[in-house]
């Protein structure tokens, strides 16, 4: 039986600090998807959208839900435009403590399709990506020490992740020079992670190695811990991420939860 380590690692907000490209992603894919709702609305309007979709990026967890929140975020700002019953009057303070309860609403009141979304923010992506690539990559940044740390990793190393994994591999590519195996980065459609997660630990080649999990999400730690069957899992919460104190504080106080400073990450993997 082998010794050694397994790390399972998110992708934003724990290797990559993606929050301005995703933001102007989803204003672009926005505009695409209601182009009346964009009618007049001015470029100092939208630069407060991005800077606010920065504000609320802790609560995302799969892309497709930033074209939502900026839609959201630009009915409180334009009553003329409001179709959602829950936009009068809310604060981002509002929709970081409330997105899973708010998001099912504002879905069936604009009657939206969440593959549809998925696909156009995709393709906005790609779009930027292949007539602008250095603009988009510019958009994005590797956190200090992450790169060395994927270079130079001698653990066996895994990216679970709810970003598309197209965009994953070519960030890794180029703004860490790092090339994982395809078949290492478990992306968008690969199911929840805490499948992936299970999969991961039955594999024959994993067997003897101690598994670690690291997200910049409380919810998804919370979701591995409800299944027995991955309590051989460290868990860890980063405090470089898309998170809020709240839950940072929250992570603290769970025994099931390390949190964790990016050098100890990077010191970690080496």
């Amino acid at each position: 039986m082998q010794m050694g380590h397994l790390y399972a690692l998110d992708f934003d907000g724990v290797l990559c600090d993606t929050c301005g490209e995703t933001a102007i992603s989803a204003l672009k894919a926005a505009k695409l998807r209601w182009p009346p709702l964009f009618h007049g609305v001015d470029s100092t309007t939208q630069d407060w959208i991005v800077d606010q979709m920065i504000t609320v990026r802790p609560v995302v967890e799969t892309g497709y839900e930033t074209l939502l929140l900026v839609r959201l975020l630009l009915e409180t700002r334009v009553p003329s435009i409001r179709k959602s019953s829950v936009a009068e009057g809310l604060t981002v303070e509002d929709i970081l403590e409330n997105w899973f309860k708010l998001k099912p609403i504002v879905i069936k009141e604009w009657d939206e399709n969440k593959d549809e979304l998925i696909d156009l923010f995709g393709k906005v992506r790609d779009e930027w990506l292949n007539t602008d690539f250095s603009g988009w990559m510019g958009a994005n940044r590797m956190y200090p020490g992450v790169t060395d740390a994927l270079r130079f990793a001698s653990s066996r190393v895994y990216i679970v992740t709810t970003k598309q994994s197209r965009f994953a591999d070519a960030l890794l590519k180029e703004l860490a020079g790092v090339t994982i195996p395809p078949e290492r980065i478990y992306g968008l459609g690969t199911g929840p992670k805490v499948e992936v997660l299970k999969k991961l630990q039955k594999m024959p080649e994993h067997q003897g190695l101690t598994l670690h999990f690291v997200e910049d999400r409380l919810a998804t730690l919370k979701n591995v811990i409800k299944e027995p069957e991955l309590d051989e899992w460290n868990l860890y919460l980063v405090n470089w991420g898309f998170n809020t104190k709240k839950e940072r504080e929250e992570a603290a106080a769970n025994p099931r939860v390390q949190l964790l400073e990016l050098s100890d990450f990077s010191e970690k993997l080496i």
